[in-house]
């Protein structure tokens, strides 16, 4: 049916580049009453889209969802004319049925519903989790999402000031706990269990803390971390090269991992 999408249709875009962007629009009650989101939605007001339509950003097609894919999308669908939008063909429900990431509505320092975008500060010169984090972030968190790389002395006085939120270091929330990097406390503080996204996280890890026999594919991505932060002297340049290196490892970790290649050399 035109205007709408199936969760098997959206499903493979998450945590890729080419998703769009998805749009919660259940009612507050609704909202209140359940602990998920799709991963990466912002929620709106269905009833107010002529307000919050034209703050999105331009050239990105929009999914909007409720809980059955009933009414209340199809309200917020035909408010948006002209807009390159559709809706999610049984809501949220039918999303969570058919296996689609989720991630906590609330947790700490996040606001609820992502009215804004989350604002995020950590140290400057970035190598591995700190560009892992915010790939993790905009992919499944907050898409629109902003990053600060400052002196690692002033990170702590300049979340104080700003209310941005901290990662990545000595006594910060999301930071590393254990053996465990910030990259592991943000999927567990916002309930991802996507399998391949966790496999990600063990790599991730082993090249993050000199563990590099904890998955075989640590040490390169070690090597293209600290190779990148060598040829970049712009740390949010680096973020961005470094987005399309983590999108390539977590299709791999999604598609690949049982791919091989060998130089297809046969007898003359």
């Amino acid at each position: 049916m035109p205007g709408r999408l199936s969760p098997q249709d959206l499903i493979p875009l998450v945590g890729t580049a080419r998703s769009p962007l998805f749009i919660d629009v259940r009612r507050p009650n609704a909202l209140a009453a359940s602990p998920v989101r799709i991963a990466a939605a912002l929620w709106r007001d269905h009833m107010a889209v002529e307000e919050w339509l034209p703050r999105l950003p331009a050239g990105r097609r929009i999914v909007v969802y409720c809980t059955h894919g009933h009414n209340v999308s199809e309200i917020a669908l035909a408010r948006m004319a002209g807009a390159d939008a559709a809706m999610l063909d049984g809501g949220i429900e039918a999303w969570i049925a058919a296996g689609g990431p989720t991630v906590l509505r609330e947790a700490p320092g996040i606001e609820t519903g992502l009215p804004r975008p989350s604002v995020w500060v950590t140290r400057e010169r970035p190598k591995i989790d700190r560009i892992a984090c915010p790939w993790l972030i905009r992919r499944f968190v907050d898409p629109l999402a902003v990053f600060h790389f400052v002196a690692a002395e002033w990170v702590a006085d300049i979340a104080a000031e700003t209310g941005w939120i901290p990662f990545d270091i000595k006594d910060a929330f999301y930071s590393h706990r254990g053996e465990e990097c910030s990259f592991d406390t943000l999927i567990a503080e916002l309930g991802l269990t996507d399998p391949a996204l966790l496999h990600l996280a063990r790599i991730v890890r082993g090249a993050d803390t000199a563990r590099l026999d904890l998955e075989p594919r640590a040490a390169g991505l070690l090597a293209l971390s600290l190779g990148l932060s060598a040829i970049e002297a712009d740390d949010l340049g680096q973020l961005e090269k470094g987005m399309i290196l983590y999108d390539a490892l977590y299709g791999w970790c999604r598609h690949a991992t049982a791919e091989t290649h060998n130089w297809p050399a046969k007898a003359a």
